[in-house]
């Protein structure tokens, strides 16, 4: 999720071919939340126009996705962390963090996920939601011959916190799509991410979102740079309505994290 709360993924071949090949398999784990891939990946979204609301909103954001073994089972352990830059409210600073680890399970159509998920109040003033949250996650995506399709969900509970502060009791929905094209190039959904809020009885984010990415290196090291549009139709409160995202995310595959 983007933040909590309002603003709160042997014959013989040529050498260009088996490079292709291996840029084209690096650019669909890029895209998996699922993958044992450790990725660092910076993010701008800027939303030009907000619901209910004059002005404009900023957030940059971190995250960090760790691979690691626990009990012999694959984990991929995740933190995102953003910081709102820009608010026509005037509240900005660093925001809430997210923390996840899910045990990743191979299968011949693909992979799936179980783990638990934590929200940590460590946002500034007038920006985090001062609430300690945590609950399950879960998630699939299957690998047909063309890329990625899969559904990710996250439920947020409040387990501490600021009694005066609003809880933040959350389900999360996001579709995972992605379409593989020639030269570490793909097209695919971006977060989209569902929100239901459990205290309000209602869906408080309802998201359309596309993605264009590259793969490409930069010195040498894999970098996935991607370009994305999204357009939330929830109209109610003053989150942001069209939101334009620059990422960068460097990727370590395992045969060189495995040698660190």
């Amino acid at each position: 999720m983007r933040c909590v709360p309002s603003i709160v993924l042997m014959a013989v071949i040529p050498a260009s071919a088996i490079a292709q090949q291996d840029n084209q398999t690096l650019a669909s784990q890029a895209s998996d939340p699922t993958a044992s891939l450790m990725s660092f990946q910076l993010q701008n979204f800027y939303s030009p126009s907000l619901h209910n609301a004059n002005g404009a909103l900023n957030v940059t954001q971190f995250r960090a996705a760790i691979p690691l073994q626990l009990g012999g089972i694959s984990n991929i352990a995740r933190l995102t962390l953003p910081s709102v830059t820009y608010n026509s409210n005037g509240d900005t600073g660093i925001g809430d963090a997210t923390l996840f680890n899910l045990a990743a399970f191979d299968r011949s159509w693909g992979r799936y996920g179980i783990g638990v998920v934590a929200l940590l109040p460590t946002g500034a003033d007038g920006v985090s939601a001062e609430k300690w949250g945590l609950g399950p996650a879960l998630g699939f995506v299957a690998r047909p011959g063309w890329g990625l399709a899969g559904l990710f969900n996250q439920n947020i509970l409040t387990v501490a916190g600021d009694n005066t502060r609003p809880d933040v009791n959350i389900s999360t929905l996001q579709p995972i799509v992605s379409y593989t094209l020639d030269q570490g190039w793909s097209v695919g959904t971006f977060d989209m991410t569902v929100v239901y809020d459990w205290d309000r009885s209602q869906f408080t984010s309802l998201p359309i979102g596309l993605k264009v990415s590259k793969l490409s290196k930069l010195g040498g090291v894999p970098v996935q740079w991607q370009l994305s549009y999204e357009r939330n139709f929830y109209d109610t409160g003053t989150g942001p309505q069209d939101t334009i995202g620059l990422t960068a995310k460097l990727l370590v595959p395992k045969r060189r994290w495995a040698d660190i």
